[in-house]
């Protein structure tokens, strides 16, 4: 499979790069900034008609692709004011979507955020662990752009009845080298309680998307993706009794298990993570 990935510079995307070559898969990065070679095209993502121009095709690179997989955007709140993050990560997934249904490709995987689940939980979530079918809950502007985000993609499904569109609401993504400072927080769960203890190895990342890419049926999904445990090594039960005494913890948690559900992309997507931080430190 020929597949665009756009951000890919970033920490998640060199993860989604790295896992889609090493499975056989033609990767053309597509990003304001990366390595000079065959298989990366600098794009100003923001721009539709350098989009559209590069998913058609550019010379000496490509000649289309079969896949997009659009992870560029400003990836945290409080990197730019509000509005502008908004505007900017907004607009650029339209721009991106529509330059890629103007070039015939019916198969889209987009970076959505497990922000949309109410974090910093501030308020307690309904129960754990935390799953698709509980009611989005953004509460801050970063997390609406990417509801917003999510819904145009529903929309877009909707007028485009043969287009697949899946969005992947990644928790907080780490790469093998944020792993040391994992220890520090060990003493103070109240440090990381903000997501219920979630985080996902950019190296699954790749693996999920992958999966999103191989698994999908036209319309669009979404599902929660992150690592099979939490960042603590205290059991799961234990943490959700010390920080969120008065919130149900499903009978089915065990051990140090993930409280961020990923139980519909097992099933769905075939999604099976491998990394953990506790085998890098």
């Amino acid at each position: 499979m020929i597949i665009a990935v756009t951000g890919s510079s970033g920490k998640l995307g060199v993860g989604v790069v790295d896992h889609l070559r090493e499975s056989g898969h033609t990767v053309i990065g597509m990003d304001v900034v990366g390595p000079r070679g065959a298989d990366f095209v600098q794009v100003d993502l923001a721009d539709y008609g350098q989009v559209a121009d590069a998913l058609a095709g550019v010379e000496e690179r490509h000649d289309g692709v079969d896949a997009l997989v659009h992870l560029a955007a400003t990836p945290a709140p409080g990197i730019r004011p509000d509005t502008a993050l908004l505007q900017q990560n907004v607009t650029m997934t339209i721009g991106v979507v529509q330059a890629a249904r103007r070039a015939g490709i019916r198969s889209i995987v987009h970076d959505s955020s497990e922000t949309l689940l109410g974090l910093p939980l501030d308020e307690p979530p309904p129960a754990a662990p935390i799953d698709e079918t509980q009611t989005v809950r953004p509460n801050f502007m970063y997390a609406v752009g990417k509801h917003l985000e999510e819904e145009f993609g529903r929309a877009i499904c909707r007028l485009e009845p043969e287009l697949a569109m899946t969005g992947l609401r990644f928790s907080n993504v780490m790469a093998p080298e944020d792993y040391a400072e994992f220890e520090t927080w060990q003493d103070d769960p109240a440090v990381r309680r903000w997501n219920l203890w979630g985080y996902i190895d950019r190296r699954d990342g790749g693996h999920a998307v992958e999966r999103a890419l191989l698994a999908q049926q036209p319309g669009y999904s979404a599902y929660i993706i992150a690592a099979a445990d939490t960042v603590m090594r205290r059991d799961s039960a234990e943490l959700m009794a010390a920080e969120f005494p008065e919130v149900p913890v499903l009978s089915t948690v065990s051990g140090r298990q993930t409280l961020l559900s990923i139980d519909a992309a097992r099933r769905d997507l075939g999604y099976a993570p491998r990394h953990s931080w506790l085998d890098e430190t």
